[in-house]
C-alpha cells in the first residue's frame, strides 16, 4: 500500500504541476505595442478637442484620432519606428499625436524601465519635460537634422532624456514621411548608390589622410565655448566659465572610419587592423575616434554596462549611441607623422543601425556645464564626416529582395551572436560555476567528508555567487523571467529575446536540467546572488553574536504557504496586465539590492534592508516565506528523478540533530526533507558524517571501539572461544 501511495502522490503531483503550467502556457501575452497603450489615454491628452481613437493602421502603425469622425491628428508609439533602448536595457516608450502639419500635437510618456530615473529623480518630472515636446515642428526638424529645438536635459537622466529627444524627432519625422505629413515625403537618393571600396588596402599617412578628408577634425577653444554658453538663454551658464586662457584648447576632436582598409592600416597598423576585423561582423562598421585637450569625448561618469553619453552618430533620421560592449581602446596611432592624442577609442557601428558608410554623417558633441550643485546646461557641436570619392565604387544592384520580416530576423540573430561573443569571459566563468556545482552535488558524500573545508567551499562559492553573478554581471534571475516566458509562448514565442542576455540564459536552461535532478536547490541555495547576501550577513550576525530565532515548527509550516501565495497572486495579476504584475513583483528586492546595488529610492532600499535585517536573525527569512521565484521553482521541484541527500532510519525518530539544524528548516519533525523548501547547502551530509554530532555514527565508532579494545586485551596465542580466529575446543 505504501508504494502504491506513493507512486499515486507523485503521479497527482505530476499532473498538477503540469496543469500549472499548461495555465501558463495559454495566457495571454501583454506585447507593448501601440494598441495595447491606447486604452489607457484619453484622445484629447494627445490633440485638443479629440474625442475616439480609430483602428491602427496595417501598414503603418499608426492610430487616427478622430473628432466628430474626422481624422485631425495620428497616434503613434515611438518604439515602433526607432530603437530607444535606455540603460535598463527596455524600451522606453512614448505615445505622441502628430497632425496633418507634420507638428506634434500630444506626448505621453507611458512606460519605461529606467533606473537612473529612480535615483532622486521623480516621474513626474520625467513626465512634465517629455509633455513638453508637444508643439514641436517635425518640419523643421526635418530640414536642420533635428537641431531646430534646443535640448532641455535634467541632470543625472541625460542618456534617458537624450533617448527621448531622439524617438520623437526621428521617430515623427518618419511617420510624416510615411503618410506624407507637412510636404514631408520619403527620403529618396540621387543618382546610383554607392558602396566602399574594400579591395584598396595601400597604406599612406596621416597627413595625406587629414588633407582628404579621410580624418575629420572639429576644434574649440575656451573662448569659443564659453562665448555659447554666454548666448544661451540660461544666464546661469555664463555665470561659470571655463577656467584656462580664452585660446587654450577646449577639445581637439578627430575621427576616422577605420573600417575602410586603406584607412584603417594607415592609422592602426596591420595587426591592429586584423584584431578589428576579426572583432566586427559583416556589414559592421567601426569609427576612431580622438581627444585631446580640457574635456573629455567620453567624461569620467562613463561606468560599466552604460552609454558614452557625450557623443553619437548621425545619419540622415537615424542616429547611433555606442555602449560599452561597442568600444575598445587604442594604444597608439600607428603613423608617425600624427600628432600625440590623450584619448583614442574604437566604437563599433552595427548592422541593426541602418549605416550607411557612403552617406554623409556627423559625430554631435554634447558639451556640458555645472550651474548648480545638480544641475546642468548642455550644448552641442557637430563634426561632420564624407569618405572620399577614391574609397567609393558605385553599387551593384541586390541579387534579390528580401523582406523586411528575415531582414529583421538577420539582424536580431546577428544582434544575440554579438553579445555572446562579446561577454565570452562572463560566460566562461559562469559555466565554470555550475560545471563546479554540478560535480559538488554528483560526489557531495565526498565533497562533505571535511566539514571545515566544505564549510569555507560554500562560503566562497556563495560570495562569488554574489559578486561575480550578482554585482558584476546582474544576472539574478527574477519571477518576471517566469511572467514574460508564458507570455511569449503564448503570443508567438522566438528565441532571440531570451538569447539577448546570456547569462541569464544559461542559468535558466542549467535550471530545467538540475529541476529533474535536485529539485529547486541547485539554484536558491547556491546561484541566487540575493539568497548568498542573506546567507552571508547571517553569517555574519552568528559571528558577533546576534541571538538567532526558530520559529514554532506549526507556525513556520504555515508560513511556507505566504511564498505560494504571493506567486500565484502576481501569476494571475500578469494574465490581466503584465506591467502591473511587474509592478507588483517589486516585493522582490534583487533589483533594489543586486541589479542597482541599494542605489534607489528610500522606500525600496528600506524594503530591502528589512529583509536583510531580519535575516540577520531568521536565516534566510525572505527564501522561506516570500520569495514568489523560489516558490515558482518548487512547484515542479516534487517531480525530481532521484533523492540524493542520504538518511538513517533513526533520522527523525529519535534523532532530530539534522531537523534543529538545519538551516532553513526544511526536515520535518518525523525526519522528512521537504524538498519544496530545502536549498541544498548539504549540511544534512556533513552531519551525516559527523563523528562529533551524528548519534548513529557516535554509536558505531563506539562498537568499533569496543571491538578493537577486547582484540588487544587477549593475551597472544589465546583468542577468545567466540573469535572468529578461535581455535575448537577438544572434546574429551
Amino acid at each position: 500500500m505504501n508504494v502504491k501511495s506513493a507512486f499515486f502522490s507523485r503521479l497527482y503531483i505530476g499532473l498538477s504541476v503540469s496543469l500549472i503550467w499548461m495555465m501558463a502556457l495559454i495566457a495571454p501575452a501583454y506585447a507593448d505595442s501601440l494598441g495595447s497603450f491606447l486604452p489607457d489615454l484619453s484622445p484629447a491628452e494627445l490633440a485638443p478637442g479629440a474625442d475616439a481613437f480609430g483602428p491602427v493602421r496595417e501598414d503603418v502603425k499608426v492610430a487616427p484620432i478622430l473628432k466628430g469622425g474626422e481624422t485631425i491628428a495620428w497616434a503613434f508609439l515611438t518604439s515602433d519606428f526607432v530603437g530607444t533602448t535606455g540603460y535598463s536595457g527596455k524600451p522606453i516608450h512614448v505615445v505622441a499625436a502628430i497632425d496633418n502639419d507634420a507638428v506634434l500635437t500630444g506626448v505621453k510618456l507611458v512606460k519605461h524601465s529606467e533606473p537612473i530615473v529612480l535615483i532622486g529623480i521623480p516621474n513626474s518630472k520625467m513626465v512634465k519635460l517629455t509633455e513638453g515636446y508637444t508643439g514641436l515642428d517635425l518640419k523643421a526638424e526635418a530640414s536642420s537634422g533635428g537641431e531646430s529645438h534646443d535640448l532641455d536635459i535634467i541632470s543625472g537622466a541625460t542618456v534617458t532624456i537624450m533617448i527621448i529627444d531622439d524617438s520623437l524627432v526621428r521617430g515623427g519625422i518618419k511617420v510624416a514621411r510615411a503618410l506624407g505629413l507637412g510636404g514631408l515625403a520619403p527620403v529618396t537618393r540621387d543618382g546610383p548608390r554607392r558602396e566602399v571600396d574594400m579591395a584598396k588596402t595601400e597604406i599612406s599617412d596621416w597627413n595625406l589622410l587629414s588633407g582628404d578628408g579621410s580624418v575629420r577634425r572639429m576644434t574649440l577653444d575656451i573662448g569659443q565655448v564659453n562665448k555659447a554658453f554666454e548666448e544661451m538663454d540660461d544666464p546661469r551658464a555664463a555665470k561659470r566659465p571655463e577656467a584656462g586662457e580664452p585660446g587654450d584648447t577646449y577639445i581637439d576632436m578627430h575621427m576616422a572610419l577605420v573600417s575602410v582598409p586603406s584607412i584603417g592600416k594607415t592609422l592602426l597598423g596591420e595587426a591592429e587592423y586584423n584584431n578589428l576585423t576579426e572583432w566586427l561582423e559583416p556589414g559592421e562598421h567601426a569609427l576612431l575616434v580622438l581627444g585631446r585637450g580640457a574635456y573629455s569625448f567620453k567624461g569620467s561618469g562613463y561606468v560599466r554596462g552604460g552609454i558614452f553619453d557625450r557623443i553619437q552618430l548621425i545619419q540622415g533620421d537615424n542616429s547611433v549611441r555606442f555602449f560599452d560592449k561597442q568600444q575598445r581602446r587604442l594604444g597608439a596611432l600607428a603613423t608617425d607623422d600624427s600628432p600625440s592624442f590623450v584619448e583614442l577609442d574604437i566604437f563599433k557601428i552595427g548592422t541593426e543601425t541602418e549605416f550607411d558608410p557612403a552617406e554623409p554623417f556627423r559625430l554631435q558633441l554634447l558639451a556640458q556645464r555645472s550651474v548648480g550643485a545638480l544641475e546642468r546646461v548642455f550644448l552641442t557641436f557637430d563634426l561632420g564626416y564624407k569618405l572620399p570619392e577614391r574609397f567609393l565604387l558605385p553599387k551593384a544592384a541586390p541579387a534579390k529582395v528580401v523582406d523586411d520580416a528575415t531582414a529583421e530576423a538577420a539582424a536580431k540573430t546577428a544582434l544575440w551572436q554579438r553579445i555572446w561573443k562579446d561577454r565570452t569571459v562572463e560566460i566562461a566563468g559562469l559555466v565554470v560555476m555550475l560545471v563546479v556545482l554540478t560535480a559538488t552535488f554528483f560526489f557531495q558524500f565526498q565533497a562533505t567528508a571535511n566539514a571545515r573545508v566544505f564549510y569555507w567551499f560554500r562560503i566562497g562559492y556563495l560570495t562569488l555567487s554574489l559578486v561575480f553573478i550578482g554585482w558584476y554581471a546582474n544576472a539574478q534571475l527574477s519571477v518576471v523571467n517566469l511572467m514574460a516566458l508564458a507570455g511569449s509562448l503564448r503570443g508567438g514565442f522566438t528565441w532571440d529575446a531570451f538569447l539577448m542576455d546570456p547569462l541569464v540564459f544559461i542559468q535558466w536552461f542549467a535550471i530545467a536540467a538540475a529541476l529533474l535532478f535536485w529539485g529547486r536547490g541547485a539554484y536558491c541555495g547556491w546561484l541566487c546572488p540575493f539568497g548568498a547576501l542573506q546567507e552571508l550577513t547571517n553569517k555574519i550576525a552568528r559571528y558577533f553574536k546576534v541571538p538567532q530565532i526558530t520559529l514554532p515548527w506549526g507556525l513556520h509550516e504555515r508560513l511556507w504557504a505566504l511564498k505560494y501565495m504571493i506567486f500565484l497572486g502576481l501569476f494571475g495579476l500578469s494574465m490581466v496586465s503584465m506591467p502591473m504584475a511587474e509592478t507588483y513583483a517589486e516585493v522582490e528586492p534583487f533589483k533594489t539590492a543586486i541589479i542597482l546595488k541599494f542605489v534607489r529610492d528610500w522606500p525600496f532600499v528600506i524594503f530591502a534592508l528589512s529583509l536583510l535585517f531580519a535575516g540577520l536573525f531568521i536565516e534566510r527569512f525572505y527564501c522561506r516565506y516570500m520569495c514568489p521565484l523560489g516558490a515558482a521553482l518548487a512547484i515542479p521541484a516534487r517531480i525530481r528523478m532521484f533523492d540524493w541527500l542520504r538518511r538513517y532510519k533513526e533520522c527523525g525518530s529519535p534523532c532530530q540533530t539534522c531537523a534543529n539544524e538545519c538551516p532553513v528548516q526544511a526536515i520535518h519533525p518525523t525526519g522528512e526533507i521537504n524538498p519544496n523548501e530545502c536549498v541544498d547547502c548539504l549540511h544534512c551530509q556533513v552531519l551525516y558524517q559527523s563523528d562529533a554530532k551524528c548519534p548513529v555514527v557516535i554509536r558505531q565508532l563506539k562498537r568499533r571501539s569496543k571491538v578493537g579494545s577486547a582484540e588487544l586485551n587477549v593475551p597472544k596465542g589465546n583468542p577468545p572461544t567466540n573469535h572468529p580466529n578461535a581455535k575448537p575446543t577438544p572434546v574429551s
